[in-house]
């Protein structure tokens, strides 16, 4: 596949331009070339220096990425930013980012996943941020006690051997889920307003504890990677179904 409609087959699905004014990564081809072509591509949550070197041995074209390394555009090629850059021509590895609008597809993202892996009927989108979403809300098939919550969670993620964090504020019985992957602990005030039951996010910040209390809402802390493997896994598996080689690669951080 050439190069030019592999990324412009990605941007169409994933609404790209939708968040061209509101995300600081510069989503899409963010190294490569103009022309190419493309018959292995590798899946990573993070772009750095050891998903690249695993892509390359692994004989990707391309690596598609959650965390690329273009945030707002570059001043200065040098330091890390240099031997990124160096890595990927060195290799002829061009690299593709998408991250707000992977966390918010409502089919492949990675607030979806999550929903998938708690079973939520009834979805919606959730996490509004500059007119677009984030993230996604649902009822529970079956309610989950905090504790059950967790445990499911602890089961199905990524989470490196790191413990699921529960501030149990809820009610007894969770049935009105809202997610927002990654660091999503300021959408509180949105999930209170829709009257939902828990927060399911990635990591967290004080300020969080005394208003999840205050809002009678219980926020789960499962991890900025671990919640974020699904957008790129989903990714994998389109990419896959238009008859390229694909790779997956895999460096839980347990944070």
């Amino acid at each position: 596949m050439d190069l030019a409609e592999f990324t412009a087959q990605l941007n169409a699905e994933l609404h790209h331009a939708d968040y061209a004014d509101i995300d600081a990564s510069a989503n899409g081809l963010q190294v490569g070339p103009e022309t190419g072509s493309v018959e292995h591509v590798a899946f990573a949550v993070d772009g750095a220096q050891e998903t690249f070197e695993r892509a390359a041995a692994a004989g990707a074209d391309v690596l598609v990425v959650h965390h690329g390394i273009s945030w707002g555009g570059f001043d200065r090629v040098t330091g890390r930013t240099y031997d990124h850059v160096d890595t990927l021509l060195e290799n002829d590895l061009a690299l593709y980012a998408s991250h707000l609008p992977l966390d918010g597809h409502q089919q492949l993202g990675n607030a979806a996943g999550v929903a998938d892996v708690l079973d939520l009927e009834d979805r919606t989108p959730f996490g509004e941020h500059g007119g677009e979403y984030i993230g996604q809300r649902g009822v529970a098939a079956d309610s989950y006690t905090a504790t059950q919550l967790r445990e499911r969670l602890e089961d199905t993620l990524d989470t490196g051997g790191e413990n699921v964090r529960v501030l149990d504020f809820g009610p007894d019985e969770l049935e009105e889920i809202a997610i927002v992957t990654g660091s999503g602990t300021d959408w509180l005030e949105e999930a209170k307003e829709a009257g939902v039951d828990a927060l399911v996010t990635g990591e967290g910040k004080q300020k969080v504890y005394h208003a999840a209390q205050e809002a009678g809402i219980t926020v789960v802390l499962a991890g900025h990677y671990a919640t974020e493997t699904f957008g790129v896994r989903s990714l994998q598996d389109l990419v896959t179904g238009w008859g390229l080689e694909t790779t997956y690669i895999d460096i839980p951080t347990g944070l």
